[in-house]
């Protein structure tokens, strides 16, 4: 193949569908990738597979798989995802059903061997300093960023579906480009060229103008109908960043540089499993209309080693919410939450830590200078990380209590409870972690 087109479907796990659609319909593509994990989603699934051994995949990976596979079976489209994410075994098991259903023949891997939740516990947590097994009980989740190794062993054999789990995001773009391409493993140059393209489309709509878009600073044409990106690669690893004509966003410069410096810490050292990529002589250059030229990337060999996400119990949050408006908003807002760090005082260590908010004041941006004048309205959110459930319930109920029992004018009380999941990260041997694919067939035999 002298160029390979290859789409991002999602970018994150609660991506729109619509976009990936049109890819797959009229995109012309080899290969659409869904990138849906994130650290703490796999943990997150983790819990569900705990509960239910069927479950611990994307929750929408079934409404993508309908809403895409026919139009990637008519068009020879191979789809590759880490919807996987804690059981993708069993997700691969969901493909399959959704092809009978909708009368397609189809090949579906699963990739598995990232989860080494039963070999992380000698090795060192960076954040804590100290082994993973120290944290006993309330160790959720270990699973290790793989390369793209088993992804190219299932397109190899045929597979036109590929389910796994916490691959590393670029590396769901390199495989396709290793599988067409033939390219070696130790192309250290072409490996870190298409490590540079899998970074480029990870996050989809970000290289076209999503999350770019800044209101009367950076326009964003059609917003409302941003398409997705793919990549025209070539068989030397440079490659055209586009999207297809008729969607909203826009693929710039600007918003390739943006995407290009997104999560780096070390442009010339970006760890990878498969290599580590040098994006520091990268050019960037528009050549048309939403068509960008990449080139410049490099690589060098792996280091050896695979980080390893661990989730972990870290607690219960307690969160509630209430508004105050009109005049003196702020102060009846402020009086509330000193009201609520008082009646939680005798919680004691029960609660570990805690916050309180002024949301439209001082939330997000609580440097920031004060405004000329008191906002019309405020929100107060009050949270605390607590050892337990019985605690975290009890932070809501104080919220709720000040509609009667704090400042006057209080509203639209809200409250919740959840277990939060820490994340913390390892970094351990290749030799640990052992990658295998599995392939089924899909086959709807016709009456």
């Amino acid at each position: 193949m002298s160029v390979v087109r290859i789409g991002a479907g999602a970018g994150f796990q609660g991506d729109r569908i619509g976009p990936a659609v049109d890819l797959a319909e009229r995109g012309e593509l080899d290969y659409l990738v869904f990138e849906c994990l994130a650290e703490r989603t796999i943990a997150l699934a983790q819990q569900a597979r705990l509960a239910d051994p069927g479950a611990g995949f994307d929750p929408l990976l079934e409404s993508r798989t309908r809403a895409v596979l026919p139009a990637c079976v008519k068009t020879g489209t191979k789809i590759v995802t880490n919807a996987g994410a804690a059981n993708p075994v069993a997700a691969a098991v969901c493909v399959r059903r959704v092809a009978l259903e909708l009368g397609l023949t189809i090949k579906v891997a699963a990739v598995t061997g990232d989860d080494v939740l039963d070999r992380i516990g000698a090795h060192i947590l960076e954040e804590t300093g100290a082994p993973a097994s120290d944290l006993g009980a309330d160790l959720v989740s270990a699973n290790a960023y793989i390369g793209c190794a088993g992804i190219v062993e299932a397109l190899a054999a045929g597979a036109d579906v590929v389910v796994c789990g916490r691959a590393s995001d670029p590396a769901l773009f390199l495989a396709p480009l290793v599988h067409s391409f033939g390219w070696a493993m130790d192309d250290w140059t072409r490996l870190g060229r298409g490590i540079l393209v899998g970074h480029m489309l990870e996050c989809a709509a970000q290289v076209t103008g999503g999350y770019f878009a800044d209101a009367g600073a950076k326009q964003v044409p059609d917003l409302a109908h941003v398409g997705f990106p793919y990549a025209e690669v070539s068989a030397d690893g440079n490659a055209v960043i586009t999207k297809l004509p008729g969607t909203g966003g826009l693929v710039s410069r600007a918003t390739c540089t943006e995407q290009l410096l997104y999560e780096i810490h070390d442009p010339a050292h970006y760890l990878q499993p498969d290599v580590i990529a040098d994006f520091s002589q990268v050019t960037i250059e528009e050549i048309g209309p939403d068509r960008v030229a990449l080139g410049g990337a490099s690589g060098a060999p792996a280091s050896g080693r695979f980080k390893v996400s661990v989730g972990y119990r870290d607690g219960w949050l307690g969160e509630g919410q209430i508004s105050y408006a009109g005049h003196n908003s702020v102060p009846r807002g402020r009086l509330a939450l000193d009201l609520l760090r008082e009646r939680l005082a005798d919680c004691g260590p029960a609660i570990r830590e805690s916050r309180g908010d002024l949301i439209g004041l001082n939330a997000i941006a609580p440097f920031m200078p004060a405004p000329a004048s008191d906002p019309a309205e405020i929100r107060m959110r009050f949270a605390a990380r607590c050892a337990d459930r019985a605690t975290a319930l009890r932070v809501g109920e104080e919220v709720e209590s000040l509609y009667l029992c704090g400042p006057a004018g209080g509203g639209g009380v809200t409250k919740s409870v959840r277990e939060i999941i820490g994340i913390a990260s390892a970094m351990v041997p290749r030799a640990l972690v052992n990658v295998r694919c599995d392939l089924t067939e899909a086959r709807h035999e016709v009456a």
